[in-house]
């Protein structure tokens, strides 16, 4: 990777992938692209809607990218609310930035899900290959996804990559619709409020990473030497699993008083319950060496720490 340009920049995973990969590989080298204008961005920056494949072909070109990360998506609880929108957004945009890739013989990378499992999934220990029937628009996007980047890598060549992300936890980025953001929003109100009510129930356990090992791993996979990847796409990642309960008790090593309850949203939930509780990301870690940093406790400790420096300045 020399000149990347990326799709949906300002989003939970773009908005750091953006300053992670201009800190690697320099400022002008990465060109940020979102449907919004972009707030006080240093560098490269283009509005894109990913639906518009000529304008997503011409920045490519102009921009002489030899790389697409293709990062712009409507997350699982939003695209339960809205899965027309969902399909032709997700759908429309990955055929697009696949399109663009192959014209112009760019690298490839998209995030796939935990959510492209179902309820018929094996929920503990997840396999790398299994039964994937998932019964949301979002998960269904998602394995549509994972088969149609296999496919222009073994029809066209194309050097497509990509992981199946667990929950996301980030100081940086506000949640944004997905159904493990409550794993985000706990940390904010656990310090401006020292309470919180989950929406999700006690004892659902998840699979979630910290946001600093999800874009190493990105970086990682992206300059795995190819000839070892026997799946390319879709590999397993996860750092953690645990339940409600279990992160409100990693908290209080931090704050004490905290305190938590519970109001069960029945749609995220049921999202939840289709999930795996956990899943084996011993391809990743074979093919090209993944390895988490973080697990529940040394997350806390850096949310809490991160996110109380960037409130008080708020």
């Amino acid at each position: 990777m020399k000149r990347i340009m990326i799709t949906g920049a300002l989003g939970q995973i773009g908005s750091e992938l953006v300053e992670k990969l201009r800190n690697i590989y320099g400022q002008d080298n990465v060109l940020a692209t979102d449907i919004r204008p972009a707030q006080d961005m240093q560098g490269p920056f283009e509005l894109l809607d990913v639906t518009d494949a000529q304008r997503m072909h011409d920045l490519a070109k102009d921009f002489g990218a030899d790389t697409m990360m293709h990062m712009a998506a409507l997350l699982s609880a939003t695209a339960e609310e809205k899965p027309l929108l969902a399909w032709n957004l997700n759908m429309g945009g990955l055929v697009n930035a696949l399109e663009a890739s192959r014209e112009l013989e760019m690298q490839f990378f998209t995030p796939s899900s935990i959510g492209a499992f179902g309820p018929s999934t094996p929920k503990k220990n997840t396999p790398q290959d299994t039964l994937q029937r998932p019964t949301t628009m979002y998960g269904v996007n998602k394995v549509a996804g994972e088969l149609l980047c296999d496919y222009y890598f073994q029809k066209f060549g194309l050097d497509t990559r990509g992981v199946r992300f667990p929950g996301l936890i980030s100081y940086v980025a506000q949640p944004g619709g997905g159904t493990t953001d409550y794993a985000v929003d706990i940390y904010y109100k656990a310090i401006e409020q020292k309470r919180y009510t989950s929406y999700i129930a006690k004892g659902t356990y998840m699979d979630m990473m910290y946001m600093p090992d999800a874009l190493q791993s990105i970086v990682d996979l992206m300059e795995a030497d190819p000839s070892k990847l026997e799946h390319r796409n879709a590999f397993n990642v996860t750092a953690m699993s645990f339940e409600p309960d279990e992160i409100a008790a990693s908290i209080r090593k931090h704050i004490p008083d905290f305190q938590m309850s519970y109001d069960v949203d029945p749609i995220r939930q049921g999202i939840a319950d289709s999930w795996p509780d956990n899943i084996d990301a011993s391809a990743a870690e074979k093919e090209w060496g993944f390895k988490a940093a973080y697990d529940l406790d040394s997350m806390t400790a850096d949310m809490l720490e991160k996110l109380k420096k960037k409130l008080v300045t708020v």
